[in-house]
């Protein structure tokens, strides 16, 4: 917490209690270090925490540092985001693999430990599975990346109608017993199960900017919309070009980010802009994937 210190005529007894940070009433981007950011929020006040953090591989909006120097700042944030994180709320860690000639560190494993220390409970460890990416030639290409999602309590909030997908056999019914010729399928679809087939946004997605490791908002979406409640606060510490904030604002959330870089600080906010404004062009969430083979690619 940022405190303010001052002079005083008062004696010391009758100083006034420095005032704690308010609760976010609007959705917020800052163009800000996230430990900065994360100081202004209070305890047990946010419900979803959710981001991909830099993986340590030099990219243009990161410097690589040591493995231990990276982990070490991993910590700091995290351990900052369990403070704010309330008792029914969830973390979600999205990451994939730091590479060093040529060898491969999955960060979900070795950041794994952190999150316990903290008293943490994995609740899953959701596969996000997509079709594009580099072509490797000594190695097999990666095409994952993971989601650690990690709830600080056993009373946590989990909504699974809102991300249900369409049943494989949508009419299925019992055919003996007593419920039989009534169906044996949920009517409103099927748990998505922890392996999420979503695209990521490549040079043809509709989202894309340029930010060249970018959210789609989809997969934030059926984190928001499982894991909170409509007013709910969503915080991102490592915004980026802001889609957290979007998949929290377009479901009636309050979504907070911060982001170092001023340029996608500023695209995130022209993004949010365009969202309220009914401009902004999404992939809807759950529209199946393209598929060459069928017919206008089955959709």
């Amino acid at each position: 917490m940022n405190l303010k210190r001052g002079f005083s005529s008062k004696p010391a007894e009758q100083l006034p209690l420095l005032e704690a940070p308010s609760l976010p009433q609007d959705s917020r981007i800052e163009c800000i270090d996230n430990l900065s950011f994360l100081s202004t929020l209070p305890d047990k006040s946010i419900q979803l925490v959710v981001t991909s953090p830099p993986y340590n591989l030099g990219k243009v909006y990161e410097r690589r540092t040591s493995m231990e120097s990276y982990l070490t700042s991993q910590q700091e944030v995290i351990k900052e985001s369990v403070r704010v994180l309330a008792d029914s709320g969830s973390i979600c860690w999205q990451v994939g693999n730091h590479v060093y000639k040529g060898e491969v560190y999955p960060l979900d494993i070795l950041l794994y430990p952190v999150f316990k220390e903290l008293g943490l409970q994995l609740r899953n460890r959701i596969i996000w599975q997509f079709g594009h990416g580099l072509h490797c030639q000594k190695r097999l290409s990666g095409r994952y990346e993971t989601i650690l999602w990690f709830t600080k309590t056993e009373n946590y909030i989990f909504n699974l109608d809102p991300i249900r997908i369409p049943s494989k056999y949508p009419g299925k019914k019992h055919f003996k017993g007593a419920k039989a010729g009534e169906l044996s399928c949920n009517p409103m679809g099927k748990n998505p199960s922890d392996v999420w087939d979503i695209p990521n946004v490549k040079s043809n997605h509709c989202e894309k900017t340029e930010h060249p490791c970018q959210f789609p908002v989809e997969l934030i979406e059926r984190l928001v919309l499982s894991m909170t409640n409509p007013g709910d606060l969503v915080l991102d510490p490592y915004l980026g070009v802001g889609s957290t904030v979007l998949a929290a604002v377009k479901n009636h959330r309050i979504g907070l980010g911060a982001e170092i870089s001023p340029k996608y600080a500023t695209i995130a906010k022209e993004r949010l802009h365009a969202l309220r404004e009914g401009k902004l062009v999404l992939r809807p969430m759950n529209k199946p994937v393209y598929d060459p083979s069928k017919p206008n690619g089955g959709h």
